[in-house]
């Protein structure tokens, strides 16, 4: 019985784990939820700033859900760089020349420099307002502080800077963001024939010539 116990946990614990074919259940987890976080986050970002009036009573809630999952993003970005450091990464095709060997993975770290910088520069920015700074409604989450109790001038020159620098890495997140789900579509899943992307959707079947495409 407690043979099989720890089978079946060893079971678990592999397909929880990368190995160098494809992701494991764990990284998936990360890579998605982070994904839809990020997307939403846009999606209210540019409804409250562009689409809110500053007296409109709704505008608060829309703020503090931005600034709450923002808050959750930079939390699980975090988390998943280090699983990412403690676990093996899948290989690229072996016909991929040095150059886009080091293309993919240059993506790929920016990808993560971005996922946190991003949700910095938003709490940097919450941090300037003289408001308690509250995540989904009742967790106070602490003000980074740099940017906290500056004096009025200081404050709106702070709160200008770091506006703009979080708007611009957010607009470098989303286009890099798509570049990256463009290139794992269009270049290996329909030109390319490989199995890259299958190799972070859950349920599907993935081979180390399948990684390599139909050309391998």
């Amino acid at each position: 019985m407690s043979a099989d116990f720890a089978s079946h946990s060893e079971h678990h614990l592999a397909g929880a784990k990368n190995d160098y074919v494809r992701y494991g259940t764990v990284a998936m987890a990360f890579h998605w939820t982070i994904a839809v976080l990020v997307v939403t986050n846009i999606v209210l970002g540019i409804w409250f700033v562009n689409f809110l009036d500053r007296t409109d009573a709704v505008r608060p809630s829309v703020i503090m859900a931005h600034e709450s999952i923002g808050a959750t993003v930079l939390v699980l970005s975090i988390l998943r760089l280090g699983w990412r450091l403690m676990n093996p990464i899948p290989e690229l095709p072996r016909d991929f020349s040095p150059a886009k060997r080091a293309f993919a993975h240059g993506t790929h770290y920016t990808l993560y420099a971005l996922m946190i910088l991003v949700p910095l520069a938003g709490w940097s920015l919450a941090s300037v307002p003289a408001r308690p700074l509250v995540l989904f409604g009742s967790v106070p989450w602490p003000k980074i502080f740099l940017f906290a109790n500056l004096a009025p001038d200081a404050a709106k020159a702070a709160g200008g800077t770091l506006a703009t620098t979080h708007i611009i890495l957010a607009v470098l997140l989303l286009l890099l963001a798509i570049g990256h789900a463009s290139a794992a579509i269009f270049f290996h899943y329909m030109t390319r024939k490989d199995q890259i992307l299958q190799r972070m959707v859950p349920g599907t079947d993935v081979t180390e010539r399948g990684v390599q495409g139909p050309a391998a």
